[in-house]
């Protein structure tokens, strides 16, 4: 027996005034209306309602568990509507987990305008460099920048790529010549990101305008975990480091910074965002999702 239907069909019977009525309410026959409160009696052990053949009446044991069961109900649609208005509009609190870097220099950018749209979220950042559990860690997003993601379980939605750049000082350059070929960085203080999961931090791999790989081993006396670090370091003149355009793009606008070996490249950074598997994706995810989709595109991030 199915008792929640069973508890709407005694409600309709008794609100309607018939079985009937509670049938066409319910989108039942009257006689499946019948026979669901004669199962709810038998497992009860209790007469629910005196029957005759033009009417009905609650017993006392009818109305007293028709008063309770009416409240149960209730208390059940307020919670339907209370999902279902949650799953229309986004709120609640939304948990993100980005890197220092990102959290610091582009989701300050942009995040403000975010919890403008959507008013009802209660936005609960965490930045730092390593990769989170976002089951364990009870996150609901986590923004990404790296060149290849590793195998997960997670959902991944791509939503902007980075340029690598590598960069040193000017005062670091005029105490040591500027590197004109990747080889030429063996002689170089390197300064290195020590969080890198696609390839190793002192192994640096550049590519000439044919796209033939130039592949260094560096070395370097700061290894780091995060870009901001190097970004640090490298304005301090201590070397020369590769780092995501955007961490840099204001000092190498100033002049503080500048492009070493600019006639080579490196291997793109891409933003991701990941978040757990399930077959619908919350509203306050969608949301974050979709906005930074449309905040990026066609915008010269790098």
């Amino acid at each position: 027996m199915d008792q929640l239907a069973a508890l709407r069909a005694l409600r309709r019977v008794v609100e309607l005034g018939s079985f009937t009525a509670a049938g066409a309410a319910l989108g039942i026959s009257h006689s499946i209306v019948s026979r669901q409160i004669r199962q709810l009696e038998q497992r009860l052990g209790a007469q629910l309602l005196n029957r005759t053949t033009r009417r009905f009446a609650l017993t006392a044991a009818g109305q007293e568990y028709y008063q309770a069961s009416r409240t149960i109900l209730d208390a059940l649609d307020a919670a339907d509507r209370a999902v279902t208005l949650h799953q229309a509009q986004p709120s609640g609190s939304l948990r993100i987990n980005a890197p220092v870097a990102f959290g610091a220099l582009e989701l300050a950018a942009w995040l403000p305008a975010f919890t403008q749209r959507y008013r009802r979220l209660q936005i609960d950042l965490v930045c730092n460099d390593r990769i989170v559990d976002l089951i364990d860690d009870g996150f609901d997003v986590a923004l990404r920048l790296t060149r290849d993601l590793p195998d997960s379980t997670l959902v991944a939605r791509k939503l902007a790529s980075s340029r690598m750049l590598a960069v040193a000082s000017p005062a670091y350059l005029a105490r040591h010549s500027a590197p004109a070929t990747p080889q030429d960085l063996l002689r170089h203080d390197c300064l290195l990101y020590g969080l890198n999961l696609a390839e190793k931090p002192d192994s640096w791999v550049f590519y000439d305008a044919s796209q033939a790989p130039h592949c260094v081993a560096v070395r370097g006396s700061l290894t780091a975990n995060t870009g901001i670090a190097l970004r640090t370091a490298a304005l301090a003149g201590m070397g020369i480091a590769t780092t995501a355009a955007f961490i840099v793009r204001e000092q190498l606008a100033s002049g503080e910074l500048v492009q070493v070996l600019p006639g080579y490249t490196l291997a793109p950074r891409t933003l991701y965002a990941l978040y757990p598997q399930g077959r619908h994706l919350s509203p306050k995810v969608r949301a974050l999702i979709d906005f930074a989709v449309q905040w990026y595109a066609g915008r010269d991030w790098d």
